[in-house]
């Protein structure tokens, strides 16, 4: 097939709307159920380039969750702890690596993940079918699918769940192509390798780079390079736990995703993991009021009239002293950024949000101010010389 036609564009007026490949070429995908949209495709190709690169730099699988062309999540097929499988909503029994990266990456930013696409390095399995089934979710794209896994996902919405393959040795062409606004703009195709190579410019008076935190570096740049400009990212053991994108200033992207950071971290708090829920009660509406209950308007849920749609019983507030203490605890996280950081006031606000490494392309005229900045607080941080900016 050399083209597939779709019911619209990024809006309903806007049509028509295909997708297809020059030359009389075939697509490297197929349908299996559903009928994808623009929006979908989009986040399918770019979300299948972020996988397939983390398995290629790690050779661990790899899923992500897509949401307007910008990952909510991104994570290496690790085993889930005892929390994790908690805060994830996870299903008993043994699991199998490539459920527990999607379950990792769904899991990340749980809000930001409703109605997501997702995208998996390897064959979706019977055990990652079956979590994909659970949740609100548009799509998802994967090399292949096995025979349960297929007849799991062809069930879910009614039958409409989009279910795409893609050949997974497919190559783009060297040059890209898009029209905005009738004129067409040409680049070179990013096929820029990301590898520990990139790693080895230590600018801190800290040089001790462990491996696990090589590995969350290569997780931030392979992330940062399929999200929307200015971005950046806080990884922890194999996986996205705050993404900022699409922001006009750094450190607006800094405190966002270091925000998000926070809001995963404190879902391990032992209040929020012992909240009372109603048996009943749905997942988005588990994870709204976890979020409610965890920032500043969590009276809102405690709320007279309100908590009893949600727990059992009304739960004790979590104070602000609480929460800070918590988040004071949090550690070993890695930041990494698209393009370079102008000010050390992304470091500062990277510390609060337990960042000890740091990786980011270098060459502002304030380097040695941000280079200082990391050595106040002890932390590694690397020079890549590469910009990653996604547009």
């Amino acid at each position: 097939m050399t083209q597939l036609e779709l019911k619209y564009g990024c809006n309903p007026n806007q049509k028509p709307a295909r997708i297809f490949m020059r030359h009389d070429r075939e697509l490297p995908l197929e349908v299996l159920n559903g009928r994808p949209g623009y929006i979908n495709f989009l986040d399918a190709l770019n979300s299948w380039q972020l996988v397939k690169a983390l398995k290629q730099a790690t050779g661990l699988p790899a899923a992500a969750s897509f949401k307007h062309v910008s990952p909510a999540g991104a994570a290496l097929g690790l085993p889930l702890n005892k929390v994790e499988r908690q805060i994830y909503l996870a299903p008993e029994g043994t699991l199998s690596p490539v459920a527990c990266a999607y379950l990792r990456a769904r899991g990340a930013d749980r809000l930001c993940s409703f109605g997501d696409w997702a995208a998996l390095s390897d064959v979706c399995d019977g055990d990652t079918a079956r979590c994909l089934a659970q949740e609100v979710s548009d799509g998802v794209i994967a090399p292949g699918y096995t025979d349960e896994a297929l007849s799991i996902l062809k069930i879910k919405r009614k039958g409409g769940y989009n279910v795409v393959k893609i050949d997974p040795d497919y190559e783009p062409d060297p040059l890209e192509r898009r029209t905005v606004y009738g004129i067409t703009f040409e680049q070179g195709y990013n096929s820029l390798a990301i590898t520990g190579e990139l790693l080895t410019n230590l600018v801190t008076q800290n040089k001790n780079l462990p491996e696990n935190a090589q590995r969350d570096m290569l997780v931030a740049l392979i992330t940062l390079k399929y999200t929307q400009s200015n971005s950046v990212c806080y990884v922890k053991n194999g996986q996205t736990i705050g993404v900022g994108a699409g922001q006009q200033s750094r450190i607006h992207c800094t405190r966002l995703a270091g925000d998000k950071a926070d809001i995963w971290w404190l879902r391990q708090h032992p209040k929020v993991l012992a909240l009372p829920f109603l048996d009943d009660i749905r997942r988005p509406n588990r994870d709204n009021a976890i979020d409610l209950y965890i920032s500043e308007e969590h009276d809102d849920v405690l709320a007279d009239g309100v908590w009893q749609t949600v727990f059992k019983q009304k739960p004790d507030v979590l104070t602000r002293q609480e929460k800070a203490d918590w988040i004071a605890c949090l550690s070993e996280v890695t930041l990494g950024s698209d393009a370079f950081f102008p000010f050390g006031d992304n470091i500062e606000r990277a510390r609060k949000s337990g960042v000890q490494y740091i990786v980011q392309p270098g060459g502002s005229i304030r380097d040695d101010q941000v280079i200082a900045t990391a050595d106040k607080h002890g932390m590694v941080m690397a020079f890549t010389g590469i910009r990653l900016f996604h547009h």
